[in-house]
């Protein structure tokens, strides 16, 4: 039955049903690896861009399909797949399990880094041995222009007209130069040296001209030097090079003395036009370097000027002060003026203070009227300049305020004697500690207790213990009547403002101590020498120390008070009052018994001894008046 049914079946027609199966099955195989690659192609896709990745696998090669060898016969209605191939014999279809496939990897593919290549030093590094060898050569031929206008001068070489216009033909020659190889490929180092040292070059022809030969009128030669300065600048700013108007410079401050044989005021005026012509190329940019090569030679020069010159009041003198005064103000505007343009730049700052130090150091060198003139003028500015200033940042802030405080202290050293001297200190000390008070302003309440040291310190040397122990060595005098009562509210104001700041936890009754044992020390400086200046040396002292006697304790007695009212400050109040009553009642026995004598003891003993009564009626009832309190509540 089976062989009668299973003869029906072509045999050919199997086979080629088989291989087109097998040959179905290669294509999927392959159009599951083109999927599978096409996924991964898009997952790199849609992640974010790595740093670096690394390229995609190339998909494997699948052979072509390869035609299956005919089957054997097989029962009717045998299912076809991946069949056993037995020629006989009931076969059970069996399907090949799917096919899995590695999921792709999710996320960018970041490639290793590479190792950081090493370091090259730095006389490889790229130009500069180029830059060393431009330097080194720029600063070789202005020796060689120098010597050219000063040594072939000495040696009586060429004629003076043939050696300037040598000189001025060689720059020239030099900037066409320079300019020249500027544009060519790789030439901007050379370019720069070349153009520099010729307009430096032909800087110093001018102030030959001028100062060792004497054809050109100062006032021309130094027009003339403006222009080539501002002229060489203004090529470095065209050229975008602060090397080029740093050389430019350099050259002129080194090789300026030797044409004019030292510092002199010549060449200091030579130098604040220079110094002025360059300041536009820094009007936007970022040129500290230039900054320091414009200011420092300059103020060098000025500087060395002061040590050398005697108080002879001469018209040099009277130069020299003009170039203080120019260097003060032309520094401070043109610093302010870059400062404002960029706060964050402290190489200003610190050029506003070089700018200033001339001034500040003049102090002995010229008359008096002219010293306090200009120190006035300087502390002026410098508080209009804190004061209207708003942008100002606090590093310019504080040297400016530094600034006014010493130009005020010279002020005030110059023009007193040494007797007003500390009252002109504590007055600004006032001053500058009620500006703090009101403004709440750290800075001015700093300088204000620096002023208040210096004149306590300066009222000590006026006013010594000695003086006050002795009437021999007691004098009667305005000032120190004056310097003792300011020195007493310097002190106060000093303690009372820095409670109110609260600058200082720790130290402050230290501080309010110390305070009040100089306000002590004032007050009966001034009463001693009150009483000397109205009764004379032996009757005014004696009153003069009875008096200063009843201060102590009405001090004393004022503490106490403040200790009842104050919550804050009893304590300080209290240990004060109680230690001012000791050092009034040991003087009034150790001192005043034995210096005083007849009716001005007797007021001594008498004022001491109600004072402490009333003191201690005061504090009983005080003390049961808040003990009754507590009772009822």
């Amino acid at each position: 039955m089976t062989s009668s049914q299973n003869s029906g079946l072509d045999p050919q027609l199997v086979a080629r049903l088989s291989s087109r199966f097998d040959s179905l099955g290669d294509h999927m195989r392959q159009v599951a690896v083109d999927l599978q690659t096409l996924q991964s192609q898009l997952g790199a896709a849609t992640a974010p861009a790595p740093t670096r990745q690394a390229p995609a696998p190339p998909a494997p090669a699948v052979p072509p399909p390869v035609a299956s060898p005919p089957l054997p016969p097989q029962p009717y209605g045998q299912p076809f797949g991946h069949p056993v191939r037995q020629p006989t014999g009931r076969q059970m279809f069996r399907p090949q399990p799917a096919m899995t496939y590695p999921a792709p990897p999710r996320g960018p593919v970041v490639a290793p880094r590479p190792p950081a290549p090493p370091r090259e030093p730095w006389w490889q590094r790229d130009g500069v041995i180029s830059r060393l060898l431009a330097v080194a050569g720029a600063g070789v031929t202005l020796v060689g222009v120098v010597m050219l206008l000063v040594l072939a001068a000495q040696a009586g070489w060429f004629g003076p007209p043939l050696r300037v216009a040598a000189g001025a033909v060689f720059s020239l020659a030099l900037i066409g130069a320079g300019v020249r190889v500027f544009g060519r490929s790789g030439g901007r180092v050379g370019g720069i040296a070349l153009a520099a040292t010729g307009i430096a070059g032909l800087y110093l022809d001018v102030l030959a001209t001028s100062v060792l030969y004497g054809w050109l009128d100062p006032v021309l030669g130094l027009i003339t030097a403006f222009g080539i300065a501002a002229a060489g600048t203004a090529l470095a700013v065209q050229w975008k090079s602060q090397p080029m108007a740093v050389l430019i410079l350099a050259g002129v401050a080194v090789c300026g003395p030797v044409l004019t044989d030292g510092l002199t005021l010549t060449l200091i005026a030579f130098l604040i036009a220079t110094y002025v012509a360059s300041f536009p190329a820094q009007v936007g940019r970022n040129w500290q370097l230039l900054q320091v090569v414009r200011t420092v030679p300059l103020v060098g020069a000025v500087l060395a000027a002061i040590a050398s010159v005697d108080l002879s009041g001469s018209t040099g003198d009277l130069w020299l002060l003009l170039a203080v005064v120019s260097v003060a103000v032309f520094g401070i505007g043109t610093s302010l003026e870059l400062l404002r343009r960029n706060i964050s730049d402290v190489v200003d700052t610190v050029m506003i203070a070089l700018a200033s130090v001339p001034v500040l150091v003049s102090a002995d060198v010229f008359d008096r009227a002219a010293t306090v003139s200009v120190q006035l003028v300087l502390a002026a500015a410098a508080v209009a300049i804190v004061i209207l200033v708003s942008w100002l940042p606090g590093h310019a802030r504080i040297t400016v305020a530094v600034i006014g405080a010493l130009a005020t202290l010279q002020a005030a050293v110059e023009s007193t004697t040494l007797e007003i001297r500390p009252v002109v200190l504590f007055a600004v000390a006032l001053a500058l500690i009620a500006v703090a008070h009101s403004t709440r302003s750290t800075l001015a309440y700093s300088i204000g207790s620096g002023f208040g040291v210096i004149g306590a310190l300066m009222f000590v040397s006026v006013s010594p213990p000695q003086a006050l122990l002795d009437s021999d060595h007691a004098v009667g005098s305005v000032g120190i009547t004056l310097g003792g009562i300011l020195l007493a509210a310097t002190a106060f104001a000093f303690a009372y403002v820095l409670a109110e700041l609260k600058l200082v936890d720790d130290e402050l009754q230290t501080l309010g101590i110390v305070s009040g044992v100089l306000a002590l020390y004032g007050l009966t400086s001034a009463t001693v020498t009150l009483g000397i200046g109205i009764g004379g040396e032996t009757t005014g002292f004696t009153a003069g120390h009875t008096a200063a006697t009843i201060e102590w304790m009405i001090a004393a007695f004022a503490l106490l008070a403040f200790g009842l009212r104050s919550v804050t400050h009893a304590h300080l109040a209290l240990l004060a009052g109680l230690s001012l009553t000791a050092a009034a009642i040991a003087k009034l026995f150790l001192f005043d018994l034995v210096a005083l004598d007849g009716l001005f003891r007797v007021i001594a003993f008498i004022a001491v001894g109600l004072l402490l009564l009333i003191a201690g009626t005061r504090y009983a009832k005080v003390f049961a008046d808040r003990e009754s309190a507590a009772v009822s509540s």
